[in-house]
C-alpha cells in the first residue's frame, strides 16, 4: 500500500489550516493544538516546510509562521516533497543506478508514466483547493499524461 508519512499528513493539515487566514501569523503552540500533536513536532514540520520556502518564520513576541505564497499558489505536490523528498513510487525512479536491473527493466517506462500522473494530480490540487468542500480540479476525468 501506497502511504504517507504521519508528518507529511500532519504538514498537509497544517498547510490547510493556514491557508484559512493566509495573512495571519500562526504560533508553534496554536499550530500543535489544532493538529493535535505534540509542540516538537509541529515545530519540526513547519522548520521542515521554512526550509523548503513553504512558509516563513518570523521571530519575537508576535513571532510565528506564515504561508509565504497565497495558498492558490502553493500545490500538495510542493507539500509532499517538503516532507518526503524527490517524488517516486519506485527507487529507479528517483536515483538511477540503485536497481541492478534498470537497464533491462521492461515496466520502469510504465512506473515512470505513473509517477508523472500522480505527481501531476498532486501538482494540480493547491492549499485553496483543500479548503474546497467541492471537487478538486480534475475530479471525475480521466488525465493522459504520456
Amino acid at each position: 500500500m501506497l502511504r504517507l508519512s504521519k508528518l507529511t499528513d500532519y504538514s498537509t493539515v497544517i498547510m490547510s489550516y493556514m491557508a484559512r487566514q493566509p495573512d495571519d501569523i500562526y504560533s508553534v503552540a496554536e499550530v500543535a493544538g489544532v493538529v493535535g500533536v505534540a509542540p516538537p513536532t509541529a515545530s519540526k514540520i513547519l522548520k521542515t516546510l521554512a526550509r523548503r520556502n513553504l512558509v516563513h518564520s518570523r521571530r519575537g513576541m508576535n513571532g510565528g509562521y506564515m504561508l509565504a505564497r497565497a495558498p492558490g499558489h502553493i500545490s500538495i505536490a510542493e507539500v509532499i516533497e517538503a516532507m518526503e523528498g524527490p517524488f517516486g513510487l519506485t527507487e529507479c525512479n528517483v536515483t538511477a543506478g540503485l536497481c541492478v536491473q534498470e537497464d533491462q527493466c521492461r515496466i520502469r517506462a510504465h512506473w515512470q508514466r505513473i509517477d508523472r500522473l500522480i505527481h501531476h494530480t498532486l501538482a494540480q490540487v493547491t492549499l485553496s483547493d483543500m479548503n474546497r468542500s467541492h471537487s478538486l480540479p480534475g475530479e471525475g476525468s480521466v488525465m493522459n499524461m504520456e
